[in-house]
């Protein structure tokens, strides 16, 4: 028996379910792209995949709307692969586990996908529909949208005759963006050397964090474990002689990091010294993050005596004065919309190999210059110390259009189906729209979605009844959409 047999709509999530059993996250895309052509060659509709494996898909109008103009259903292929430390998946190789919780649709210890299978499911739910009305249907399906939209940038839209897209790439039920941020992946390297350091090794963890999208909830000032790790280093290393031998934490650019771990190498003098030093970080932490991150925890996991490979003290120095130096979260809000982020990088990946210290951000700004500024300053302090930027994933701002038609229908069939006002606003994450818009000229779009909590996260859950409202609302929007 199927998770999502007997929940509403049952096309929907019966389709969602498949796709949640096929790996595809960012960069492993190959196998659900084919599913996407199968699906589609099994419906007598015509696919096109290109050598990276975004997917067009194309479905006539139904009768009275074939000369309609064409509506483009648009989403990405790839999810984010998060989750929590004891969790066995290997999402390179197996499916998600999912299971119902109340109204929840959630996947045992991993992220759930919805960001955004959901968008998959929506379409071809559509496209193999027989009892709907609709215009004539392009769907989009790209890859590497969560690693800096690198499928929309690639693809070739030419063969496209719609100009107006539904983009199912957000989580609030009733909120209809109209704009985002710009962005970039900017990849932060500094060489580092080795020297020898006697005494006790210790494992020294930052955990327990919140995490999350590092767009839409980096204002919520949760701590970030590789900041976290270099402030608590940084401490450390005042107080004693430490030596660093191994150190890595987060997962993907473009969530808040939520672990951080690390090796240290103490005077054996020094280990009671150093597990004090650990206790007073925690309590300190603890204290600091108490409503924006409660669970936020240091530990240190005492560990064998010997002669270990440790930072140079000039490598230590230099990682450490990286560590507390870039910038971290939030660093413009909008002064045109109340209450949205501007600005922000995320450093969502830190691994020390045998050559470098490797730092990689996610950069945002609704404001070009800003996004420069930014890996400006990025770029300064990494080459003062000697090390290189690598910048890939740029993409541009989606910017708000005045006169949308098609915002005006989406909301008009919002508040007749549920009696109640859609919000209208602009988000900090990025989109694809801007992408599209770029290559589409007078193209009209609206991302919007059901309710999916704690994306990027392990704690993702997609909420059931949400998705059946929206199910109704694309329905209904087709229909007007004549």
């Amino acid at each position: 028996m199927r998770v999502c047999e007997g929940l509403q709509p049952q096309a929907v999530f019966r389709i969602f379910e498949e796709i949640a059993g096929i790996p595809h996250g960012s960069g492993n895309t190959k196998a659900v792209s084919d599913y996407c052509v199968a699906f589609a060659k099994g419906l007598g509709l015509p696919a096109v995949q290109d050598a990276r494996n975004n997917v067009i898909i194309k479905k006539p109008g139904t009768p009275g709307y074939e000369a309609s103009e064409p509506v483009i259903i648009q989403g990405h292929l790839d999810m984010v692969c998060e989750k929590e430390a004891d969790c066995t998946i290997d999402f390179a190789r197996e499916g998600l586990q999912l299971y119902v919780d109340g109204d929840f649709l959630k996947a045992r210890g991993t992220t759930l996908g919805g960001d955004d299978g959901i968008a998959i499911a929506y379409a071809f739910a559509l496209l193999e529909a027989e009892d709907i009305c609709h215009p004539p249907l392009e769907i989009v399906l790209t890859v590497d949208e969560e690693v800096g939209m690198l499928g929309a940038e690639a693809i070739d839209l030419s063969g496209l005759t719609g100009r107006r897209l539904l983009n199912i790439d957000s989580d609030e039920e009733g909120y209809f963006l109209t704009g985002c941020a710009g962005g970039l992946r900017a990849d932060c390297r500094l060489p580092v050397r080795w020297r020898r350091q006697e005494g006790r090794s210790c494992q020294l963890m930052v955990h327990g964090l919140l995490g999350g999208h590092s767009g839409a909830e980096i204002h919520k000032e949760r701590a970030n474990a590789v900041m976290t790790m270099g402030r608590v280093l940084k401490g450390l290393s005042e107080k004693l002689d430490i030596g660093l031998a191994a150190m890595a934490g987060g997962l993907m650019d473009n969530a808040i990091p939520r672990e951080c771990t690390a090796t240290l190498v103490v005077p054996e003098a020094d280990s009671a010294a150093l597990a004090e030093l650990a206790a007073e970080w925690n309590d300190r932490l603890r204290h600091e993050y108490g409503t924006s991150d409660p669970n936020i925890t240091i530990t240190l996991q005492p560990g064998e005596t010997g002669s270990f490979s440790v930072l140079d003290y000039g490598s230590l120095s230099k990682s450490l004065l990286l560590l507390r130096s870039v910038p971290c979260g939030v660093q413009h809000m909008s002064m045109d919309i109340p209450g949205l982020v501007e600005t922000s990088l995320n450093p969502g990946i830190m691994k020390l190999s045998d050559e470098e210290l490797q730092l990689h951000f996610a950069l945002r700004s609704s404001v070009t210059s800003r996004k420069y500024e930014m890996l400006d300053r990025l770029v300064f302090l990494t080459e003062f110390l000697g090390g290189e930027v690598a910048i890939s994933g740029n993409y541009p701002a989606w910017e708000y259009r005045a006169d949308s038609p098609l915002r005006r229908l989406m909301a008009d069939t919002y508040r007749d189906l549920f009696g109640q006002e859609p919000v209208i606003q602009a988000i900090h994450a990025g989109l694809e729209c801007g992408i599209f818009s770029g290559k589409l000229k007078g193209l009209d779009c609206i991302s919007f979605g059901p309710n999916n909590y704690d994306i990027h996260t392990p704690k993702e859950r997609l909420s059931i009844s949400s998705v059946q409202r929206v199910w109704q609302l694309i329905l209904e929007f087709l229909k007007r959409a004549k």
